[in-house]
Order: C-alpha cells, then sequence, then structure tokens
C-alpha cells in the first residue's frame, strides 16, 4: 500500500510564514508539508468550489449557463468567467458584458445568489449538501461568501483536486467546459500581476494560457487550471501531468508569495508529475 510522503520543498525555504503545501493524483495525496488539517483561509481559491456548487446546479437543470444573471445583458456564464462588468466589488457595471474580463468577486457572488435562489435554500446549504460531503470533505467552512469566504485544510483542497482530475459530481465534458478558455482574446487584469491582452479563465477557474509574469512557473502548460487567493493560498491542476496541488499560509498575499511560487510549483511537477 502507497504512503503519504511528508516532505519539505526547497522553494519554501526563508519563506517568512507558514508554508502549507500539498500534493495528489488522481487517486490519493502523494506528499505533504506541515500539517494537512490545519484551517486556513482561502480567499479567492474558494472561487473554483463555487464554480464546482454551479455546474453542479447546471447539470441539475436548476440553472442554465445562458440564462440572464447579474446585469442586464449578463448570463449564468458571464458571471462565472468574469465577463459580466461588474466590477471587482459593487453593483455597478464597468462595461458590458463580453467585452473584457473584469475580475469579480461580486460576480461570483451574484451566481452563488442565483443558484440558492433556484435550489430553494442558502448556498452555503447547497455547496455542504452537493459538495462538502459527497466529497467527504471533514475541514471546510463553507459559510463565507462565495468569492472569497471559505475556509479549508490541505487535505480537502487536495480532495477537490482528485475532483477536478477525475470528476464524480458532474460529467467529464462539463468539467471539460469548465476548464476550457471561455471567450479567448479579452483583454483583463489578474491581481497582483498585472494586465494581459488575452487573460484567459474558464468557468471559475483561472488558466495559465501564456501570461508572464504569473505565479505559476512559465513551464506549465497553458491549459492549466487554478486559482489564487490574497491570503496566500493557490489550487492548480496540471491534467498534463495528471497532478494538483495546493498552499496555504493565511498571510496577505505578497512579495514572498510572489518570489517562491514559480519555483514551488516547478519542483512540485519535478518531483511528482511524472
Amino acid at each position: 500500500m502507497s504512503t503519504v510522503e511528508t516532505t519539505t520543498f526547497a522553494a519554501t525555504d526563508g519563506f517568512p510564514h507558514p508554508a502549507l503545501v500539498g500534493v495528489t493524483g488522481p487517486e490519493q495525496t502523494v506528499a505533504v508539508q506541515g500539517d494537512e488539517h490545519a484551517v486556513l483561509p482561502l480567499a479567492s481559491v474558494s472561487k473554483p468550489l463555487t464554480a464546482w456548487g454551479v455546474l453542479i446546479a447546471v447539470e441539475r437543470e436548476l440553472v442554465d449557463l445562458d440564462e440572464p444573471a447579474g446585469p442586464d445583458g449578463s448570463t449564468v456564464l458571464n458571471l462565472l468567467d468574469h465577463t459580466s462588468g461588474l466590477p471587482f466589488d459593487g453593483e455597478k457595471p464597468q462595461g458590458a458584458p463580453g467585452t473584457r474580463r473584469i475580475y469579480s468577486n461580486a460576480g461570483m457572488d451574484a451566481v452563488g445568489k442565483r443558484v440558492a435562489d433556484a435550489a430553494g435554500m442558502e448556498f452555503s446549504e447547497w455547496m455542504t449538501r452537493e459538495v462538502v460531503q459527497p466529497l467527504g470533505m471533514t475541514d471546510i467552512d463553507v459559510i463565507g461568501r462565495p468569492s472569497a469566504g471559505y475556509r479549508a485544510s490541505i487535505a480537502d483542497l487536495l480532495i477537490f483536486g482528485r475532483e477536478v482530475l477525475r470528476p464524480r459530481l458532474i460529467p467529464a465534458a462539463l468539467r471539460d467546459l469548465a476548464l476550457r478558455v471561455s471567450q479567448p482574446g479579452l483583454r483583463g487584469v489578474v491581481p497582483g500581476y498585472g494586465a494581459y491582452d488575452d487573460n484567459q479563465w474558464g468557468l471559475g477557474f483561472e488558466l495559465k494560457g501564456l501570461k508572464s509574469p504569473h505565479w505559476l512557473a512559465d513551464s506549465f502548460p497553458p491549459e492549466t487550471a487554478g486559482h489564487f487567493g490574497g491570503q496566500g493560498s493557490f489550487l492548480f491542476v496540471d491534467r498534463a501531468h495528471d497532478i494538483a496541488a495546493a498552499f496555504l499560509s493565511g498571510v496577505p498575499f505578497g512579495d514572498e508569495h510572489k518570489r517562491i511560487w514559480p519555483a514551488l510549483t516547478e519542483e512540485i511537477v519535478t518531483r511528482y508529475g511524472g
């Protein structure tokens, strides 16, 4: 029986904050640094989890990706891929739907509310019933904002990573749609990194594309999907190497995260992506 490797990643040497790291293949966790059950804020790493809950609602035909949601002219899809026109926070649109990639907490909160209304329950209850419990997550808290309010452990993020690699809660075709570039060629900003002419996103997942600088190493395939959060967290799913990995630090994202993350993600793939 294979076991989880307790390890130390060289890229985290000198990092002045907690550095919890985990790596999983499609079947099980393969490596952990630190306490895999320590619960820390996910910040915007909440978004891929929320998107999964929305996609389950799509599969159940409670909502449709093309139905109106958010500002005039926007759809559920626009809310998921940050093209609704809504700002980072607030209700006043900053552009017409489908014309720019405007990274928006407000949009993700709005799509959570749309599912809650359709399901007749709080979105946190929907997430608990349809995502958390079926996947066997034991540490996660999904009471906060769908955009950025969840808390979880490395162990639970890796459970979710395995779900994305080998989906059980939604069809593989719907997973593929979520991890495919939605509305390519749109300019937009990745917070903390700058503006890109082709700021590629799927549905709730950022895609690496050709962005550089980036929190993932430059060697990652363009289709690598994931998210990072303002509390020093990340989750990525690298289907080319059939692995997912997560990082939690519980402190605001800053220069130290930007310094170590490309090297750390490269180290993860080099050691476990074979």
